[in-house]
């Protein structure tokens, strides 16, 4: 410590900036803006209105060489959302490989169907409110 200069803390929190490839940057915009009635009705009606929670989430994220289909980095949470092209054992197979990659960098992801949003979309709010509460 020099004499006449204030103490400064050691303990400063850096934020990371998350990995991403350049390319997915446009791709992700082009996600956002051709958004799925799925994601447009989980996003209007339930994830943007949990800033107000301190929670905020944005849609199509790039992170790694994918994207993400909402992410809260408070949380460190990811959501998807699954047609029916997930369906097939190659995209099984690759919604895994990705699984892994994220919970290796330390996030969270949790996966709904379509037909979810469609039918259950208040216990997919809830499910997701318990993991926002319970953070």
């Amino acid at each position: 410590m020099t004499e006449g200069f204030p103490v400064v803390s050691t303990q400063t929190e850096v934020l990371s900036m998350i990995d991403y490839e350049k390319a997915n940057v446009k791709f992700a915009k082009q996600l956002r803006k051709n958004a799925t009635p799925w994601e447009n009705k989980l996003w209007y009606e339930y994830l943007k209105g949990l800033k107000k929670q301190g929670f905020k989430f944005v849609r199509q994220k790039p992170i790694g060489p994918y994207i993400a289909d909402f992410y809260c980095h408070k949380l460190r949470l990811i959501i998807e959302l699954d047609g029916s092209g997930h369906y097939t054992l190659e995209q099984q197979a690759y919604d895994k490989e990705r699984t892994v990659y994220f919970n290796n960098l330390g996030y969270k992801e949790i996966r709904f169907l379509n037909t979810d949003i469609n039918t259950k979309f208040k216990e997919v709010c809830t499910l997701i409110q318990d993991k926002v509460t319970n953070s």
